[in-house]
């Protein structure tokens, strides 16, 4: 691992899930952190945020300039290519020397086809596009692939379980990982260096979606009952085939019983 960081690092998505926790992590390791983001904020030591929109492009020039390294954590439902396309191209014209990524396990195995695969499982096909844009800026770039944040399923169970019915998708199966964990990872890349595409990172567990409902109505002391729901697609089918699991690269230690106890419990 090298500290050798003569600039600042650039961070987008700095106030999301992952970045909230990876800036001060970055800070600690004696690097000045530059947040992006839409909505200017109030800066700490050694952290400054900068206003800008990966989206629309704005502000993003001088958002990289001087920075060389950036880490991209700016994450959606949809358009995340688009927003991989502007800030390499800014990273490029910045001369930046590191590109670092945090992208999905199944990006590049999930198909993303017909117009229901879309619906539901775009956001996979936007994250192998942005991987893609990232590869081909010719800065020289790692990305990461992490299965599921225990933070996002714990999001989507609590808006599955405001139904009376809970409608589980049969066969989805995930493998939650710790938030603080990949960011932790990331720091490591970070510091290093570009190193293409590196190993996975999964939790400790592979989960039946029911399990990971069942669990948290328990912890919430609630019942519902649970509707079992066949999702149409091939994108569905590669789900149910595990192509959002990586079992071999189960390196990450907290469960999701023990994210839930610190939660909800």
């Amino acid at each position: 691992m090298s500290t050798d960081q003569t600039g600042p690092i650039l961070v987008t998505g700095g106030t999301g899930t992952l970045g909230r926790l990876l800036v001060p992590r970055l800070r600690d390791a004696g690097c000045a952190v530059r947040v992006l983001s839409r909505n200017a904020g109030e800066g700490d030591e050694g952290i400054a945020f900068v206003t800008g929109d990966l989206a629309t492009g704005e502000g993003i020039d001088a958002a990289a300039e001087g920075a060389e390294t950036i880490v991209h954590c700016a994450g959606s439902t949809k358009g995340d290519e688009d927003k991989a396309r502007n800030l390499v191209r800014a990273a490029s014209r910045a001369g930046a020397k590191h590109l670092v990524y945090i992208s999905v396990v199944g990006a590049d195995r999930i198909p993303v086809v017909s117009g229901v695969d879309r619906a539901m499982f775009g956001y996979f096909a936007s994250k192998l596009a942005a991987e893609e844009a990232i590869a081909d800026s010719g800065v020289p770039w790692t990305t990461l692939r992490a299965t599921q944040f225990h933070d996002l399923l714990l999001t989507t169970v609590h808006q599955m379980t405001r139904m009376p019915v809970v409608p589980v998708p049969t066969g989805f199966r995930f493998q939650p990982v710790d938030t603080d964990e990949v960011a932790a990872r990331l720091v490591e890349l970070t510091l290093g260096a570009p190193s293409g595409l590196v190993p996975d990172l999964a939790g400790p567990r592979v989960y039946e979606m029911r399990e990971l409902v069942g669990g948290y109505l328990r912890a919430r002391g609630k019942h519902r009952p649970i509707l079992p729901v066949r999702a149409p697609g091939k994108a569905a089918r590669a789900f149910r085939g595990g192509a959002n699991l990586a079992p071999d690269r189960a390196v990450g230690r907290r469960t999701w019983e023990e994210f839930l106890a610190a939660q909800v419990g």
